[in-house]
């Protein structure tokens, strides 16, 4: 397998450790590659007296320290609990309080990982950062320009471009990603060849400052708002009739459901799957027919364009969810028209564009991106 070529000579590199088997091996084949390799953990924000976020919590940075000294590599520690409670959690929950159903990840790299790390490392004189994202970067050299492009990763089930669309041309000029062109069942293979002792480490999936439940975090800092159950996708006018001699069925406040939701409703005689909000009346509507839930067009704001905006219409594949199937679009002026309809689609959540043909050994180029409204 030939890997995307890294730079050569000797570039001083600051790598983000996180105590994950990812960023270990990233950090490795950058030692190994003869690069100035320093580690570096980042402290995130989590609730007094509450379960660490998982992100960087002690036991973490015990880790990234033991990988650093079988590397043999300097490691520091930043403290960006402050920035991170202001960028990441205080946006988090202004956007659950709207309505909204927001992916912290997409912000976290944007502020915090490609950009206040990014910041910091070029100020103390660094060529680079990397991470251990499953992503690829290429190089594309003309007459005119140098071009970089995000291309998706040689794993395809845990391709993580999706979190990365609101990066632009100057942090990718500066980002490697290592473990780009490796599968996750090679990096663990990689890990143990090098000894490292996060071979085994578990990967961390959830919200990383949320100790339990999201509905039980947000309870802490959104006061409940109650409202009608609506069973109507006309400006919910029909409100649910109670049972006898029940009152008619409440929510708790609209920020504590989203779009295809099916657990914790508290109707009885369903399933029944949220289906809409309507924030003028306070009610939550609600389906039992899960085909309601499927859309082909979205409206989307905040496009990012990776390189240059591209001329539109334009044909592309999309993803309106991380774990959601990339599928054929139109993509116009704050529009998108997919092929195939959709299920649930969320404001809040991101919707990313990749150009339709995969490039041979490169991958798919994620062209931007944008936040759901509707």
């Amino acid at each position: 397998m030939q890997h995307q070529s890294l730079p050569t000579g000797s570039h001083k590199i600051i790598i983000a450790m996180s105590g994950g088997v990812d960023s270990s091996v990233a950090a490795a084949l950058l030692k190994r590659a003869g690069f100035n390799v320093a580690g570096v953990f980042m402290r995130f924000w989590h609730e007094s007296g509450k379960a660490e976020n998982r992100c960087c919590s002690s036991d973490s940075e015990k880790r990234a320290r033991a990988v650093a000294s079988k590397l043999g590599i300097p490691f520091y520690a930043f403290n960006f609990e402050k920035e991170f409670k202001k960028r990441i959690v205080d946006c988090f929950l202004r956007d659950y309080k709207a309505g909204l159903t927001p992916n912290p990840c997409v912000v976290c790299n944007k502020e915090i990982k490609f950009g206040l790390l990014l910041e910091k490392a070029l100020a103390l004189g660094a060529d680079f950062i990397a991470t251990g994202h499953y992503v690829k970067i290429h190089k594309f050299v003309n007459s005119k320009q140098i071009r970089y492009s995000l291309m998706t990763a040689q794993d395809k089930a845990k391709d993580q471009s999706y979190f990365l669309w609101q990066l632009n041309q100057k942090q990718l000029s500066r980002v490697l990603f290592p473990v780009g062109d490796y599968t996750k069942p090679e990096v663990r293979k990689l890990a143990k060849r090098f000894g490292l002792p996060t071979a085994a480490t578990p990967d961390s999936q959830e919200v990383c400052f949320v100790p339990d439940t999201i509905n039980n975090f947000l309870a802490k800092y959104i006061k409940p708002k109650p409202g009608h159950i609506c069973a109507s996708s006309e400006e919910a006018q029909i409100v649910l009739p109670p049972r006898k001699h029940k009152p008619k069925p409440k929510h708790q406040g609209l920020a504590f459901y989203t779009i295809g939701q099916r657990k914790g409703i508290g109707l009885s005689g369903g399933p029944y799957w949220v289906l809409g909000k309507n924030f003028k009346k306070n009610r939550l509507i609600v389906t039992k027919n899960q085909k309601d839930l499927l859309k082909k067009e979205l409206i989307f704001k905040n496009a990012n364009w990776l390189s240059v905006e591209p001329k539109l219409p334009l044909r592309v594949m999309a993803k309106i969810r991380y774990r959601s199937k990339i599928s054929a679009a139109m993509l116009y002026k704050n529009k998108l028209i997919f092929n195939r309809p959709q299920r649930a689609i969320t404001p809040g959540q991101s919707v990313v564009f990749y150009l339709p043909r995969r490039q041979a050994g490169k991958g798919q180029e994620l062209i931007g991106g944008g936040i759901i409204s509707s």
